[in-house]
């Protein structure tokens, strides 16, 4: 089989902004019964690009992660991401691979794996996709060799969560 490949690079700058989550693969540490995922990435103050993941639990309690993203090459396409605290970001292999296997020109919706194929995600600056869009980008997927028995589709009611609900 062939290697997952990345496209041949994405403008950071565009890709900046919130993304909703339109289905992914199961992953241990986020709850499949979950809704309204999002993603949104940012300059850091450093200059680096932090992103904040936030969604509703199956009992529609607030929850976020907050990460950091770093660029793997010149393509910024191979991205790497830790949500381990800033202390602890030294230890080696604890950030996992983010690769953006499609992008729309308009930057309105991505498709994000991993090269092991365990990890992927279709993203959207909306909501919704219409069913064929989605199928188009998922059917690229299988063409990489990801098996989508598994996909999750959450439940997205097109609100995000408030910054208000997190006491910082």
């Amino acid at each position: 089989m062939k290697d997952v490949a990345a496209v041949p690079g994405i403008d950071l700058d565009r890709y900046l902004g919130t993304w909703f989550e339109i289905c992914r693969l199961p992953l241990k540490w986020e709850d499949a019964e979950a809704s309204d995922f999002t993603a949104t990435y940012s300059k850091a103050g450093d200059g680096g690009i932090r992103v904040e993941n936030r969604c509703l639990d199956k009992h529609g309690t607030p929850e976020r992660s907050i990460g950091v993203v770093v660029p793997q090459e010149g393509s910024n396409a191979k991205l790497k991401v830790s949500f381990l605290p800033a202390f602890l970001r030294w230890i080696p292999f604890t950030a996992g691979d983010y690769w953006v296997l499609a992008i729309a020109p308009d930057y309105s919706i991505a498709l994000v794996g991993t090269p092991d194929r365990k990890h992927l995600w279709l993203i959207s600056r909306t909501a919704a996709l219409p069913s064929d869009v989605a199928d188009n980008y998922l059917a690229l997927a299988k063409s990489q060799g990801f098996n989508l028995d598994q996909l999750i589709t959450p439940r997205q009611s097109g609100r995000m969560v408030a910054d208000a609900v997190f006491a910082d």
